[in-house]
């Protein structure tokens, strides 16, 4: 599974960076989340999700390859 985050949704908020910091961060130059390039991990995933459900702009989006 992998993370992906729209950044034209994005706010910058840093919920999803706070909630679960191994797959997304706040990027430097415009300040908002951006995830992991890798797959993420499965000990992760139920964190990410919740990240994702978290975000109040609904940005994030959760992929199975």
């Amino acid at each position: 599974m992998k993370a992906i985050v729209n950044k034209d949704t994005c706010i910058g908020c840093g919920l999803c960076a706070s909630m679960c910091p191994e797959v997304y961060n706040l990027d430097d130059e415009e300040g908002k989340a951006e995830a992991i390039e890798e797959e993420i991990d499965e000990a992760l995933i139920d964190e990410a999700m919740e990240a994702r459900d978290s975000c109040p702009v609904e940005a994030i989006d959760i992929k199975e390859d």
